[in-house]
Order: structure tokens, then sequence, then C-alpha cells
């Protein structure tokens, strides 16, 4: 049952409705993710690392928010469970204990990398049941690669 009503067909509102659950499952455990490490990265950029790990967070728990509120104004409940999250997420564990400031790096720039990759295969499955939601992915995928981008360029990781 449904308590709002759809304006989408049903088979459209199935594809929105997983392309948006697992991006809420991503950018909520993306948010865990970074907090994470923002508590535990220590070495001799831990200044700058801690500050920028604060504004992925931000960054994910805002878009958490809008697809959350984009799936309710379909007429879906969003599922942002702790369960949901750990069994739907496409980032890999975060180790426990401490973090020395280039494994933070790596860890971030890889769980942002699987993040884009994840939200670009949701745009391109939103492209024709719902251009509205397929916005709010490409809105996310440029914030999420600006991130992806900084950690690399400040921190001077390359991908091999």
């Amino acid at each position: 049952m449904y308590a709002v009503k759809s304006t989408l067909p049903d088979q459209d509102l199935k594809v929105v409705g997983e392309a948006l659950q697992g991006a809420l499952v991503d950018l909520v455990d993306l948010s865990l993710v970074a907090k994470q490490v923002h508590w535990t990265v220590i070495g001799p950029r831990f200044r700058s690392i801690h500050l920028q790990l604060d504004e992925v967070v931000e960054t994910a728990r805002t878009y958490s928010d809008t697809v959350a509120e984009r799936a309710a104004a379909l007429g879906l409940a969003p599922d942002g469970r702790a369960s949901s999250v750990a069994s739907g997420s496409g980032i890999d564990g975060v180790e426990s204990g401490w973090h020395q400031d280039d494994k933070a790096v790596q860890v971030m720039v890889g769980a942002l990398a699987s993040v884009v990759n994840r939200m670009r295969e949701r745009m391109e499955a939103t492209e024709k049941p719902d251009p509205v939601t397929q916005d709010i992915f490409i809105e996310i995928i440029a914030e999420l690669e600006k991130h992806h981008w900084m950690f690399q360029a400040e921190h001077k990781i390359v991908d091999k």
C-alpha cells in the first residue's frame, strides 16, 4: 500500500525506487565512513583531512535527505535503517582503530569512487523513467566527484 500515489507508472516507479533506495543507502554509509575516518585520522595532515571529511559528511547527509524526500514524494518509503545500510552499501568497510593520514585519504578516495560509479549507473537507469530523479543524481555526482578530486589533488593520491 502506498501512502502517497505516485504520478509515475508502476514499472517506472520500480526502477526509480530501486535507484533512490540504493542511493540513500550509499549516501548514509558514506557519511558514516567519513565520520569514522574523521574521528580516527592521525598524522601530519590531520587538520586538513579532518576538515575535508566534515565537508564530505555534510554533502552525504544533505543528499541523503534529498534522495529520501524524493522517494517519499513518489509514494515510496525510504529505508535508512542500519541493517539496510549494512546490507546494501557498495562501500568497502573501514578498519577499526586509528587511520594514518595517507591511509585515510586512500579510504575516502576509494569510497567516493565507489559511490560515484554506482550513482552514474542510477543516473543512466532513471534517464527515461524519471528525468527529475536523474537531475538529482547528476547533482550528487558533481558534488561527490569534486570531493574525490580534492582528496586526490590536495593529498597527491593517484589511482593506479
